[in-house]
């Protein structure tokens, strides 16, 4: 008889909101950044200090000497006439300037410079910046935002704002081209373009904004546009080659009967619709982001009509029966269940102070290979905490026990991830097809997933963040303090297919998620097999 597998996962912490090249996989790991650059400030403003001290007793000196030598070169031999004269200028040029030497060549930087080494080891590198340039952009995508609002930080929920300049779009830009992704690359240089002619200043040139545009709209198969962006270029040899070249490519197309003659041409601003954004792995990629946004949910008021809340002291259970659990339905079929209240703020503050100094990058195994590897559809950085650990981890695994009827002797330790700049973990199964790779092990399906419980501390997600189910079109939003969970397998222990789900961007705070997989074993007289294969 095949019994389920059973994952718990727990959202510990949303705030508004290790290993170097993958900084940006975790924003609890990257609020270190910010003590780090607190610290490097603190140090920048005591050599500044220092600085203006030694600047300050330099140009003191030289405003006496000023005066004193005005003096002295009125009437030379009068002024060293007097021996006490004689003997000071002697004395200032034998020592006195030597000392002043000495200070203007003193370099007091040296402690500033070896507080940047110190922790400079710890700074992203080029691959942290390309990689949270690309999340800005999956939050683009996901959440239909053009590049003057993304740019703006115009976003819901945000306790605190920031922006983009000109140059910092055109390095979104700029990544976008290197990457050949000339999809964004258009609507980053649309929109440094845009800034430019409205005046704003940047490191960056206007001519090199419409030689990246122009190039990129080509690629995207936009001749027109590409000529006229071509047109506005200062002319030379490069430029008048590339217009030539499209307007044979133009002519010839009309020639062929491909296009009509165009009407004059006017320089629309690329936007999101103006293009279609290519095609990738991901089948599902529009419905997932649609309910992302919100859209698209299949739940009628009817449905809903059926939905109910109740307390939950799981058959009487003696730690539930004074403070049973307080149960509300969210979805019908598959059954998925919200309880409130699940942990307590000392338990998840505890859970995650545990988890963030053993952080790493989460991984997921190859359906080929069924080799743990990292992932960019799951951009997030997990930590492993026995009930050893602490005894809270102890406590929270008894209460799952309680609230499950489930036996924990065959669980793993509790995974703790935290989701990093636009984290996400894109539509996936919770449980081993039987065609993969290590699929079953001695403890049985160790992907398999009965169970999955969410937990959010802290405060409400400000902006996206859900927990979305492609198939049955639902969208589970997060709450503070609560616990979500459905079953993915049938009694038959049969993946059900309707649970395959996806943890949303957050676009604004910070998803901090424990998981809790229960094997199969220990679960025979606990949840009892189905007789048919979706019982």
């Amino acid at each position: 008889m095949t019994l389920s597998f059973l994952v718990l996962a727990m959202t510990l912490c949303i705030l508004p909101g290790g290993v170097r090249a993958e900084i940006y996989t975790s924003i609890g790991q990257m609020t270190d950044l910010i003590f780090r650059e607190r610290e490097l400030v603190q140090s920048l403003k005591e050599y500044i200090q220092t600085e203006k001290s030694r600047l300050a007793f330099v140009k003191s000196w030289a405003g006496k000497l000023d005066a004193l030598t005005q003096l002295s070169t009125s009437d030379p031999e009068g002024y060293l006439a007097h021996p006490v004269n004689a003997y000071k200028l002697l004395k200032r040029l034998n020592m006195e300037w030597s000392e002043l030497e000495n200070l203007v060549l003193q370099d007091v930087s040296n402690g500033f410079l070896a507080n940047i080494l110190l922790h400079k080891q710890f700074f992203p590198d080029e691959e942290d910046k390309i990689g949270a340039a690309k999340a800005l952009m999956r939050l683009q995508d996901t959440y239909k935002l053009d590049s003057e609002i993304l740019s703006s930080g115009k976003l819901p929920g945000v306790r605190h704002n920031g922006f983009l300049t000109v140059d910092d779009c055109f390095d979104m830009g700029k990544i976008a081209y290197d990457e050949e992704d000339h999809y964004h690359s258009a609507l980053w240089m649309q929109e440094v373009l845009r800034r430019l002619d409205a005046g704003e200043d940047g490191a960056v040139s206007l001519s090199e904004a419409l030689d990246y545009l122009s190039f990129s709209v080509y690629q995207l198969g936009d001749l027109h546009r590409s000529a006229e962006l071509i047109r506005r270029l200062p002319s030379h040899q490069r430029a008048l080659g590339n217009l030539n070249h499209l307007e044979m490519m133009m002519s010839k197309k009309i020639e062929d009967g491909e296009e009509m003659h165009p009407s004059p041409a006017t320089e629309r601003p690329v936007t999101l619709e103006t293009y279609e954004r290519p095609r990738d792995h991901l089948p599902e990629r529009e419905t997932y982001e649609a309910l992302c946004r919100g859209e698209g949910v299949r739940m009628t008021e009817q449905r809903r009509s059926r939905l109910f809340c109740r307390y939950q002291d799981r058959g009487r259970n003696p730690r539930l029966l004074l403070a049973p659990m307080k149960e509300e339905d969210e979805w019908d079929n598959p059954h998925i269940v919200r309880y409130l209240d699940a942990l307590s703020q000392t338990e998840m503050d505890r859970i995650k102070e545990l988890a963030k100094p053993v952080l790493a990058r989460a991984t997921v195994r190859d359906p080929v290979s069924g080799v743990l590897t990292v992932a960019n559809y799951r951009v997030s950085k997990s930590a492993w905490l026995g009930d050893e650990v602490d005894p809270i981890i102890a406590r929270v695994s008894q209460r799952i026990e309680d609230v499950t009827g489930l036996s924990l002797e065959t669980a793993e330790s509790l995974q703790v991830a935290n989701y990093g700049v636009g984290g996400q973990y894109e539509p996936h199964f919770d449980f081993s097809r039987k065609d993969e790779p290590d699929a079953i092990k001695s403890l049985g399906n160790a992907q398999l997933t009965l169970f999955c419980f969410l937990l959010q501390k802290m405060s409400d997600v400000e902006a996206g963040g859900a927990t979305v189910f492609t198939d049955i079109g639902a969208a589970i939003w997060p709450r503070k303090g609560t616990a979500v969970f459905w079953y993915n397998l049938w009694r038959s222990g049969e993946g059900d297919y309707r649970t395959r789900h996806a943890a949303c961007p957050v676009l604004v705070g910070s998803k901090w998620v424990a998981n809790k997989w229960i094997h199969e074993r220990g679960q025979e007289f606990l949840r009892q097999c189905g007789l048919t294969e979706v019982d």
